[in-house]
């Protein structure tokens, strides 16, 4: 038979081992602060690459402007709004439409 102490001892929160981390032992503290090192590194990747995307889309528009086009082809953005939202389902649109956003440029 459990007592109230029992229960209150097996249901009270503990704090974190590493607070930093939300981690409760040692071990997943050490596994979320390399998950995090990862995350960080995928982040400046991801970074650069979006910054590449801007530069190429600039080369786009500036040889659509130049042959007599206009700077923001709508037709393509659906296609690539589309496609985020299909590999990432709705929160991908939002990111498609943000990488839209900086890849166009001043409009």
């Amino acid at each position: 038979m459990s007592t109230s102490s029992d229960t209150a001892r097996t249901t009270a929160p503990t704090a974190p081992a590493a607070p930093e981390t939300g981690a409760h032992t040692p071990e997943a503290a050490g596994v979320i602060r390399d998950a995090r090192r990862r995350i960080d590194d995928l982040d400046g990747r991801i970074i650069g690459l979006v910054q590449e995307r801007m530069a190429v889309s600039a080369v786009i528009q500036r040889e659509r402007i130049t042959s007599g086009g206009r700077r923001v082809n709508l037709s393509r953005e659906m296609e690539v709004l589309a496609h985020y939202r299909n590999q990432l389902g709705r929160p991908g649109t939002a990111l498609a439409m943000t990488l839209l956003e900086l890849s166009r440029g001043r409009v």
